[in-house]
């Protein structure tokens, strides 16, 4: 014979207690009624949907068989019964008619192990645990007492259920255990994540109330600070005004002194605490530090233009002779006027210390900007203040580090430029180098113009790899690669010194023959510029001594003594490609 179901969202009982029951839905009342009046056992079930159920799916099942002790209609409709429940059951043979459940019901057997030691030990465990509990939840601690220390065990687990307010599904796992140790187990690992996850809300809370109170402590400090410096007239107020004083009697143009006042405006309407204050006051700054006025004023003497050139290269006769029209020019005009300079060749041919010597002869400021994999435009440009980390592009620094705005600016590696989705950089750089439109150039961060034009612009590449616009910008200078006696003369004045800088030789201590040094480069290098031949002479001398116990013997490097310091060396360089070719 079936029993009649009785749906709960939020009760699961166990057997052995006698539990009261308020219910108010017709369908609800219906079943207690029917159940009494048929002298039949209730079946309380948990359900799954938030509604009363509507289908036998609604229903776990699983539910607590009772008998109905008491039944009594209060005035308002509804029913206070009092069930004593008996057993745990499993459900089949679920049906509903007209709201009223109705199922088969199979006692499921409990093992009584409340005694063993196992299971003690298990409830005192989870009663310590749900008092730990207690410390960082509103429970009511007088309650939770009495149910740890009088309840029954049965008693105890449906207790901590409902205190603890577990998922219906934990609740179920726990009800359909077949021991009380089980039950225990389940219930201990249950608190336990509980409690570690109210300790971590509590971890949380705590450094977030700590850091509220740092802000509050910060800002009441922060107002006592002005406070003291109002009193000894040091508050922001002044150094506002400090900055707009400094602004008025700058250098900038017009247009760009109006901008930096209206900018001026919005940052003194600001709090000093916000950040976009904070922002402008950095890009007021940024303004003031362009040397807008300063330059560097040495006049230009061809005379100690040619010696320094001659003094710091060897050979190169016709670029030098181009160099020094060049700067001709620019004394006769007192500008920069004609064409960008851009020195093509190999690696090692002294294109860059080409450029240092230019900037040494005129006196005037060296910055390099290396293009290679540049693909942003941004790199010139600068970016918006209004992005995060916004700054000036790479010319605008270099102008700034300089502090003059008539430096020699080297733009290495031109050829090494990229292009992608972020922009094309080379149309920066077309404004940047033709001198009808440099000097009106803005920078995206500074906002206003700034004139170029007194920059020497410099350009160096390995390559004539570069569109015809930024070709059609520049002159061309071809630096071939040195012959073998213009690298014997470039190591006799400049890399034999420089190798026994590098190693701490006494250059007096080296002597190497004009046939030695053609020996070396005949031999052991193979490129049109120097870089090899200086890397090899330094390796002679480290080499030599190693021999000598780190002393710098006086010794004759002749080709016998070259071979026998660099063959170990490249021997075992040697070797190294060979076996990558046979691993390969």
């Amino acid at each position: 014979m079936k029993n009649y179901i009785l749906p709960f969202r939020d009760l699961i009982v166990h057997p052995g207690l006698t539990v009261p029951i308020y219910v108010d839905n017709p369908a609800s009342i219906a079943c207690l009624e029917a159940a009494a009046r048929d002298n039949l056992k209730l079946v309380i079930t948990p359900q799954r949907s938030w509604s009363y159920p509507g289908a036998p799916n609604d229903l776990y099942d699983i539910g607590t068989i009772g008998d109905i002790a008491q039944i009594l209609r209060l005035p308002d409709g509804t029913l206070h019964a009092i069930i004593r429940t008996t057993d745990v059951v499993t459900l089949s043979d679920l049906s509903v008619e007209k709201g009223i459940f109705t199922a088969q019901t199979t006692p499921l057997a409990i093992i009584d192990d409340s005694t063993d030691n196992q299971t003690i030990a298990l409830r005192n465990k989870v009663a310590e645990n749900i008092q730990n509990l207690t410390q960082n939840r509103k429970f009511k601690l007088e309650k939770m007492r009495a149910i740890i220390n009088d309840y029954p065990l049965a008693a105890f687990i449906d207790a901590v259920i409902q205190t603890c307010e577990f998922d219906v599904e934990d609740a179920v796992r726990i009800l359909r255990a077949q021991s009380w140790r089980e039950k225990l187990m389940i219930m201990l690992e249950k608190i336990t994540l509980m409690a570690e996850t109210v300790r971590i809300e509590t971890s949380i809370n705590r450094r977030v109330q700590q850091q509220m109170e740092n802000g509050r402590r910060e800002a009441i400090l922060q107002e006592k600070m002005r406070a003291i410096q109002r009193e000894m007239g040091e508050d922001d107020e002044m150094d506002t005004e400090s900055l707009r004083k400094r602004i008025e009697r700058s250098a900038m143009p017009r247009d760009a002194k109006e901008k930096a006042i209206s900018e001026w405006k919005r940052m003194r309407s600001m709090s000093p605490m916000s950040n976009e204050g904070g922002l402008l006051k950095t890009y007021l700054e940024e303004l003031l530090s362009m040397p807008w006025d300063k330059s560097d004023a040495a006049p230009i003497d061809l005379k100690t233009a040619r010696a320094v050139l001659d003094s710091e290269h060897s050979g190169m006769v016709p670029v030098k002779e181009r160099i020094l029209e060049h700067i001709a020019v620019m004394k006769k005009t007192g500008g920069n006027r004609g064409s960008i300079l851009c020195f093509v060749g190999a690696p090692g041919v002294g294109k860059t210390s080409l450029c240092k010597s230019i900037a040494c002869a005129l006196g005037r400021k060296y910055q390099r900007i290396s293009l290679g994999g540049i693909s942003d435009e941004a790199h010139f440009r600068g970016h918006r203040k209004t992005y995060i980390g916004a700054q000036t592009g790479r010319i605008m620094d270099a102008l700034k580090r300089c502090k003059s705005n008539n430096p020699v600016i080297v733009l290495d590696e031109i050829d090494k430029m990229g292009r992608d989705w972020r922009g094309d950089p080379e149309s920066a750089l077309l404004e940047i180098l033709d001198p009808e439109q440099n000097k009106t150039f803005r920078d995206h961060y500074l906002e206003v113009d700034f004139d170029l034009s007194n920059v020497l612009f410099i350009a160096t590449a390995n390559s004539l790899n570069m569109s015809n616009a930024l070709k059609d910008r520049m002159e061309i200078i071809e630096i071939p690669g040195y012959s073998e006696d213009e690298k014997v003369q470039i190591a006799r004045e400049h890399l034999i010194k420089r190798a026994a800088d590098d190693t701490g030789w006494n250059p007096d201590n080296i002597i190497i023959s004009d046939d030695a040094l053609r020996y070396l480069i005949r031999n052991y290098t193979s490129e049109d510029g120097v870089r090899e031949l200086q890397r090899e002479l330094t390796a002679l001398l480290r080499r030599t001594l190693l021999e000598h116990d780190g002393e710098d013997v006086k010794t004759e490097f002749t080709p016998e003594k070259i071979d026998e310091l660099l063959r170990t060396r490249h021997s075992a360089a040697m070797a190294k490609r060979i076996g990558f070719g046979v691993r390969a």
